[in-house]
């Protein structure tokens, strides 16, 4: 299984092998630990749990110790990854590390996205502005947002809003870098989120 739990670093570059520059971020996977393996059986799904980040085991509530228990860390964040199959190497208690990832790989990455607070509806949802000559008044208004029938705003009406702050994922971006040693990989492009900010980045199953 190809996937974990990391945390973004930041944004640099590095030279490819044709000696082109590629932007790249940098993400910190430290060991992950499987906490769970759910079945078909006993669940109706297959899939995987990942902990990250130990915490101390008087910080946990009773309930989290005790689903915890068999893993042998008490983990600070928890994500699930479906999978095809159950293998033999996919126990709780074993760790996952940047190892599980070569360069070259494509991976999809999922993380929260930098909140942007309320946004009216011209940086939300890139509305024109209207005109500021001949009497024009409504410069940022949003304009109509309903007419006589049904006689209620249809829901998904693009509105002003919170701007951000919602789960993001980037398809098919291509591993540059993989530092074993100090647990860091390397993903061309950008990654959603702030810095420190959990992502999860996951392989795609062959």
């Amino acid at each position: 299984m190809k996937a974990l739990i990391t945390r973004k670093v930041g944004m640099t570059s590095t030279i490819a092998e044709d000696g082109t520059v590629q932007a790249i971020t940098l993400l910190s996977a430290s060991p992950c630990v499987i906490t769970q393996v759910k079945t078909d059986e006993t669940d109706g799904y297959t899939s995987v749990q990942l902990g990250f980040e130990e915490m101390a085991e008087n910080k946990a509530a009773k309930p989290q110790a005790g689903h915890l228990k068999d893993a042998g860390i008490i983990a600070r964040i928890l994500r699930e990854f479906r999978v095809s199959e159950i293998t033999e190497d996919l126990r709780v208690g074993e760790k996952l590390t940047a190892e599980v990832f070569s360069v070259g790989d494509v991976v999809h990455v999922t993380g929260t996205s930098k909140g942007k607070g309320w946004a009216g509806t011209i940086r939300r949802h890139n509305f024109h502005r209207g005109r500021k000559t001949h009497g024009g008044r409504s410069y940022r208004r949003p304009g109509s947002i309903g007419s006589m029938y049904p006689q209620h705003i249809l829901k998904g009406k693009k509105m002003a809003g919170q701007l951000g702050a919602e789960q993001v994922t980037v398809r098919n971006l291509r591993v540059a870098l993989v530092d074993a040693e100090k647990g860091y990989i390397g993903v061309v492009g950008a990654v959603p989120g702030p810095k420190k900010g959990i992502v999860t980045i996951k392989g795609e199953e062959k």
